[in-house]
């Protein structure tokens, strides 16, 4: 068909001209912007100790006995290639920009050879030295000069806010190819011991039994340690070399400025120089900062031909009002030097100079306590897609320094920026870059290693918010708690352990504030994983029945289970219960404990006191191999202790039942007892409208009814040949019925009968006597009412024996009396049963 022709189907028709046919949905013209799926958590497994570890950032962390197929082996060490690219992964970033020249170490060369002397021999030292005397620069040449010392090479640490722990864990994994596993304190011990590398750690924050820690853990390393004199001292069994970094020259101070400003100083400015020499103690960083400042000089100088290609300098607020026509050079030598205070503190003189974009940079890292964001974050924080280019202006005029993989700001600069104003929007900026680290840290193609990498800025961002938090609504999130959710999963992902701690804690302040129960929760049950993964059993407990009770409240099902199986867990490694006693924690009995069992339905408590054996195999098939518990304070021992008891309360209720029985069946047939007057078919009296006593025929005593021949019914009929009559002879060993008895069956006035002893008849009912022993009753009372006779139905004559008061039936002939009225007559033997 001709596609210019419209057919029947482009009108919604058939060939065969049937039903139309709906025209399929064209396209939207815009995206979707409804609510999607939400995209799967990113949970991560690492293996941590004896414990395998799955982050869950929604549920919280799982943890478990790491299974022997999940057991790690044993970590190799990286080669030569494998830990070049992890040094260099371990320096800060270069700026953005055209890289400018690296600035020589002048007045270091004597203390550069005594370092590498002393690391040649094993030995460890210290390099103590001021904020900005140069100590990080030269540590990077001792380190380029140490490189074939040790079989292991050289291994670049930041003793910056870490601890021993976290320093020997950090040797660790750059030596190590381990990744996703944190080894415990035993296993820790035994691989750092094997290392042999010189450690170049810089910034250390640790002295006296904390550094002994450190440098006992691993025998064959040789530490240079860099400090400031304000850090501890070693101890002195340590054995630490001193190096002590001074001052430089006035000489070589003007060296520097000239190679900063990349000209000779003229002679006021080799004075200026001189008297800021004389201020500065010769501190290298000062003459850095001089020299930035002279070349902004010589930028205003030169007007309009000296500002930078790419317009760096186009927004900068000058020092000085700007003068009119600055072509020529007496207009240009109004421009006066900084003043001595200037030269001083010159942060706020060389930020004015700046940028926006640095200046805007500066006022974040004055918010984040020091530290720079990423330069690769600086144009989302600032709003300028060049904000990149920032730091390589900071570096230059020596208001930032590297510490370790980032950059902060220099010594001294963090106080003169606050002073000149930079720190009265501190609130607002904390809290953009807490949103937009929020949002970074949360998104899937952001690994935990980068997220790890700015732990000192997220840190530092929940530190300034997480006061300021507020009560939100139902539909709101807090800031503050979003950063934390979102970045401690990648610090617990990333390894780094101290950072996902201390998120943690400042999340859970957070949440607090904000009344949300459910995060609450979850930075309760993180805490309580960290504490179970370090050992600390109290803490973990304490922080995951805290989280438990949170989600009780929420009804948070999925997180109570986890949170059940981490206390499962933690019971089990602190003694409590043998085994997994607290199994079933795990399934959905929330009102079950471990230390104690849950109540029954009431369908199975009629059958106590037997337990069901399914409880004590569930838990047997859940418990793990090793050693037994100390402390049994329930479990297994506790249910087989109940199990015992129930089961002798069982046994001494069937003996007591059967010693009943016994007895009840081995009785006398005392005449007096009321369930003796009662035959197998008993009797009932005639009523009003009955018209005969067809209820009182027994019925066929042939069947199973018959409980056999009476002991006590008479077998030998007498002289005359008949039986029942007064010449029959007593049964052998056996009492005659009482005159008790002949009045209840043969008197229906309840009183005493005078009618002597008989024997039954051979139609009366049986009743078989079960102990021999029973004494005859020796007292009847005379009765003068006589025995009344029922007549017979069929019109005949009773047939029985008048003495006993029954006819020939067996039917008693007057109504039963009552049994109050029958135990109302006094044995012989003063007794009642």
């Amino acid at each position: 068909m001709d596609p210019n022709t419209r057919g029947p189907e482009e009108y919604g028709q058939d060939d065969d001209g049937g039903t139309p046919r709906p025209r399929p949905s064209r396209d939207p013209l815009t995206p979707d912007f409804g609510q999607h799926t939400p995209a799967l958590a990113r949970t991560v497994r690492l293996v941590a100790g004896e414990h395998l570890l799955t982050v869950n950032p929604v549920d919280g962390s799982e943890i478990e006995l790491c299974p022997p197929t999940e057991i790690p082996e044993r970590p190799a060490k990286r080669t030569a290639e494998q830990r070049a690219e992890a040094e260099r992964a371990a320096r800060p970033p270069a700026p953005a920009g055209t890289a400018r020249p690296a600035q020589p170490l002048l007045g270091r060369q004597d203390e550069r050879e005594q370092l590498v002397r002393l690391l040649a021999r094993g030995r460890s030292v210290r390099l103590t030295g001021p904020p900005g005397s140069g100590r990080t620069s030269l540590l990077d040449l001792v380190a380029e000069d140490c490189e074939d010392l040790a079989p292991d090479g050289v291994v670049r640490l930041t003793g910056f806010r870490r601890t021993s722990a976290d320093l020997l864990h950090d040797l660790f994994h750059a030596v190590y190819d381990a990744p996703r596993y944190r080894p415990e304190s035993a296993d820790l011990s035994a691989l750092v011991r094997e290392i042999g590398a010189v450690v170049v750690v810089d910034d250390l924050d640790l002295g006296g039994a904390a550094l002994d820690e450190l440098l006992d853990a691993t025998p064959e390393c040789a530490f240079l340690l860099g400090a400031t004199p304000d850090t501890p001292l070693p101890s002195a069994e340590s054995a630490v070399e001193e190096v002590v970094l001074t001052g430089l020259d006035r000489a070589g101070g003007v060296e520097v400025i000239e190679h900063a400003v990349g000209r000779v100083l003229t002679e006021e400015e080799a004075n200026w120089a001189g008297d800021l020499w004389f201020e500065s103690e010769g501190l290298p960083l000062r003459f850095v900062q001089a020299g930035a400042l002279l070349s902004q000089r010589d930028q205003l100088r030169a007007g309009a031909d000296a500002v930078d290609v790419f317009g760096v300098f186009e927004d900068a607020r000058p020092l000085a009002d700007p003068v009119d026509g600055l072509a020529g050079a007496g207009e240009a030598e109004e421009i006066p030097l900084p003043s001595l205070g200037e030269a001083a503190a010159p942060a706020p003189l060389l930020a004015a100079r700046l940028s926006a974009a640095a200046r805007a940079t500066l006022r974040f890292a004055v918010a984040l306590d020091g530290e720079v964001p990423h330069q690769a974050h600086l144009p989302a924080l600032v709003g300028d897609t060049h904000a990149d280019a920032a730091l390589g202006e900071l570096a230059a005029c020596g208001l930032v320094s590297p510490v370790g993989t980032r950059y902060r700001l220099a010594a001294g600069v963090q106080t003169q920026l606050e002073a000149a104003g930079y720190a009265d929007d501190v609130e607002t900026r904390a809290h953009s870059a807490a949103q937009h680290y929020a949002w970074w840290a949360g998104h899937p193609s952001v690994t935990p290693e980068r997220v790890c990498a700015e732990a000192d800025a997220v840190l530092a961002a929940l530190v300034v918010i997480v006061p300021t938090t507020t009560r939100t609504g139902e539909d709101e999130e807090s800031t503050a708690v979003q950063l934390a959710r979102t970045a401690a999963p990648a610090f617990a992902a990333g390894l780094r352990w101290s950072a996902w701690e201390s998120s943690l804690h400042e999340g859970a302040e957070a949440a607090r504030l904000a009344g949300a129960s459910a995060d609450r929760a979850y930075f309760h049950h993180e805490m309580g994983v960290l504490a179970l993964c370090g050992g600390d059993l109290d803490r973990a407990r304490s922080e995951l029945e805290a989280s438990l009770a949170l989600r009780g409240v929420i009804a948070d099902k999925r997180g109570t289970v986890a949170g059940r199986r981490a206390l499962a867990l933690v019971t089990d490694r602190s003694g409590d219960v043998p085994g997994l006693a607290a199994a079933t924690a795990g399934e959905e009995v929330p009102d079950a404990r471990h230390e104690e069992s849950a109540s029954p339905p009431r369908g199975i408590q009629a059958v106590l006191p037997t337990y069901p054996p399914e409880a004590e195999t569930v838990v047997a098939r859940r418990e793990p191999a090793g050693p037994p518990a100390r402390h049994n304070r329930g479990g297994l021992k506790s249910l087989a202790k109940r199990n015992l008891v129930a089961a002798g309360a069982g046994a001494l209720l069937v003996a007591v039942l059967g010693t009943v029985v016994t007895l009840g069946a081995t009785s006398n047939n005392d005449a007096n007892d009321p369930s003796d007057r009662v035959g197998v078919n008993p009797s009932a009296s005639t009523g009003l409208d009955d018209g005969g006593l067809d209820s009182d025929t027994p019925g066929d005593d042939s069947g199973s009814a018959d409980t056999g021949e009476a002991t006590s019914r008479p077998t030998d009929p007498g002289p005359d040949g008949t039986m029942g009559t007064s010449d029959d002879p007593s049964p052998t060993g056996e009492a005659e019925p009482s005159s008790e008895a002949s009045s209840s069956h043969g008197s229906g006035g309840g009183g005493s009968s005078s009618t002597p002893t008989s024997k039954p008849s051979s139609s009366t009912s049986p009743k078989p006597s079960s102990s021999p022993s029973t004494s005859p009753s020796s007292s009847s009372s005379p009765s003068t009412t006589p025995p009344t006779e029922t007549p017979d139905p069929t019109g005949g004559t009773p047939t029985g024996d008048p003495s006993t008061g029954t006819s020939a039936s067996g039917t008693t002939s007057s109504a039963p009396v009552s049994p109050s009225r029958a135990d109302s007559t006094p044995s012989s033997s003063g007794s009642v049963i």
